[in-house]
C-alpha cells in the first residue's frame, strides 16, 4: 500500500492490508469494458478517468449542458456524445454506467441503466427521497445488475479499521457516535437570469418543480437547494453517517428515532436546504448518534480535531473513544489501535479502491462494498434528518417497514411529487 494510505495505521493492520493486496491480481482485468458517463461535471469526469486508468473504455458521454459535454469530449474524444441518458443506456457497447449527475437525477438514471442491463456506479447520495431508494433497490435486485454507491470512505483502510475496532468492542460497549459535517451556504436572495446557451434547463430540472433559471440553482451549488438535494446533510452526511451505520451494524440497519433542528433560518429567496443544524438519532440498541454542522466554510478543505474540526466521526464507548476522518485515525489511548484483533473477530468487507471494487464485482458478479441497499440506507439516514428538521419535531421510525410510526404528515414526506414527464415512467 502507498505510504499516504498507511500513515497513522497500526503495523499489524498494515501487514494485514499488504497481505490482502498480495493475494489480489496486480491489475484489474477490465480491458474492453465499455463505460457510459452520465453527468460530465467534475465528479463524473473524475470517476470516468479513474475507470479509464483501470483499463476501461469510455465509449459514451451524456450531459444536458453542452459546455460540460464539450469539455468531456475533449477528455474522451472516442466517446459518442448524447444529450438524453436514455439513449446512452441502450448503446450496445455500454457495459456499465457511471452516474455523476446532480442528486435529483441519481435514481432515475440508475434505474434506467439497470433496466437496460447495465451495471452502475452512482455518486452519492444515491437518492433524493426514501421512496426512491425503496424503488431503486427493487429495480436493481430485479435486474440482477451490480450497483456501487460512490461513498468511497468504505474503501479507506482507516475508516474500516475504526469500524472493525468498534464492532469488536475495543472501546467497550458503544454508547455514542458524534458526526461533524461542514455547514452549508446561507446566501440570497438570488435573481432569475436568462438560461445560458446550450443548457437544457427543463431537462436539468427533471422531476423537480419548474422554476425560472437562477445561476445558483445549477451545477456546483445545486446541493444547497432542498428541491435538488439536502445541503451538507446529504452531501457530507452521506459519507460520515454511512460510516456510523457501518460501525453500529449490522447492515442493513437504521435508527428508531430521529430529532432534528435547524440552528439558523434560511434567507427568503436564497438557498433552501438547512445550512446549520443538529440531528439526533437513537438506535434500537440504545446507541445515540448525533450529526451536527461546524461553522467553517463548506469548501475550505480543513480537517482538524473535534475541538475545531470541520468534519469526521467520533465513536465513544464505555472504555474510550476513536476518532476518524480522511487521513487520520486517533484514539483516547494509542494502545486501543495497536493491539491486533484476535482470531475469530468480526471482520468487515475489504476494499482498497472503490472504483476497482465496482469493476471487479461487475466482472465476477458479486456484491460490491456499497451496494444498492447500503447506499439507500445511508441516504435514508440523511433524508430522515432533513424531514425531522423541516417538521421541527421528534419522529419515531420503523427501519424494517421504512415508515414513520404514528405520523402521517412525516410519512407524506418520504416521497415527493414528480413533475411530468420526468417520473418513473420515463425510464421504462
Amino acid at each position: 500500500m502507498a505510504a499516504a494510505a498507511t500513515a497513522g495505521l497500526p503495523r499489524w493492520f498494515v501487514e494485514e492490508c499488504e497481505g490482502q493486496a498480495a493475494k489480489a491480481p496486480s491489475a484489474s482485468p477490465n480491458e474492453g469494458l465499455g463505460i457510459g458517463l452520465v453527468g460530465c461535471g467534475g465528479m463524473g469526469t473524475g470517476d470516468a478517468k479513474m475507470a479509464a486508468a483501470l483499463g476501461c473504455r469510455i465509449v459514451a458521454i451524456c450531459d444536458v449542458d453542452q459546455a460540460h459535454l464539450d469539455r468531456a469530449k475533449a477528455v474522451f474524444p472516442a466517446a459518442k456524445a448524447h444529450k438524453d441518458f436514455r439513449k446512452l443506456v441502450v448503446q450496445s457497447d455500454v457495459d456499465a454506467v457511471i452516474c455523476g449527475t446532480v442528486d435529483h437525477w441519481h435514481t432515475l438514471v440508475s434505474m434506467a441503466a439497470a433496466r437496460a442491463g447495465k451495471d452502475v456506479y452512482c455518486e452519492k447520495p444515491l437518492t433524493l427521497t426514501v421512496d426512491e431508494g425503496k424503488r431503486l433497490v427493487k429495480a436493481v435486485r430485479a435486474s440482477g445488475r451490480i450497483l456501487q454507491t460512490g461513498t468511497q470512505q468504505r474503501s479507506d483502510a482507516k475508516f474500516r479499521l475504526a469500524c472493525e475496532l468498534v464492532r469488536n468492542g475495543r472501546i467497550g460497549k458503544l454508547k455514542e457516535v458524534h458526526v461533524w459535517v461542514p455547514a452549508g451556504l446561507r446566501e440570497g436572495p438570488f435573481e432569475a437570469k436568462p438560461v445560458p446557451p446550450g443548457l437544457d434547463w427543463d431537462f436539468w430540472q427533471g422531476q423537480t418543480p419548474d422554476v425560472p433559471y437562477v445561476e445558483q440553482r445549477c451545477h456546483r451549488t445545486f446541493r444547497y437547494w432542498w428541491e435538488y438535494s439536502g445541503g451538507t446533510m446529504t452531501d457530507w452526511g452521506a459519507h460520515h453517517n454511512d460510516i456510523a451505520l457501518w460501525a453500529v451494524g449490522p447492515d442493513p440497519c437504521g435508527p428508531v428515532e430521529v430529532e432534528g433542528k435547524r440552528l439558523v433560518d434560511m434567507i427568503p429567496g436564497g438557498y433552501t436546504a438547512s445550512s446549520e443544524y443538529e440531528v439526533k438519532y437513537t438506535y434500537a440498541n440504545g446507541v445515540r448518534h448525533t450529526c451536527r454542522t461546524t461553522t467553517a466554510s463548506a469548501w475550505n478543505g480543513a480537517v482538524v480535531d473535534p475541538n475545531g474540526q470541520q468534519h469526521g466521526i467520533r465513536f465513544e464507548g464505555a472504555d474510550g473513544w476513536i476518532w476518524v476522518t480522511r487521513g487520520k485515525i486517533e484514539a483516547s489511548d494509542p494502545e486501543l489501535l495497536k493491539a491486533p484483533l484476535p482470531a475469530g473477530a468480526v471482520r468487515l468487507y475489504v476494499s482498497d479502491h472503490h472504483m476497482d471494487n465496482f469493476l471487479t464485482c461487475a466482472k465476477e458478479r458479486k456484491a460490491p462494498i456499497c451496494d444498492v441497499e447500503t447506499g439507500h440506507r445511508s441516504a435514508s439516514m440523511c433524508h430522515l434528518g432533513s424531514i425531522s428538521m423541516r417538521l421541527g419535531r421528534r419522529l419515531k421510525w420503523d427501519p424494517a417497514k421504512e415508515r414513520f410510526t404514528g405520523d402521517a404528515e412525516a410519512d407524506g414526506m418520504l416521497a415527493r411529487k414528480m413533475r411530468t414527464p420526468w417520473d418513473y415512467d420515463c425510464v421504462g
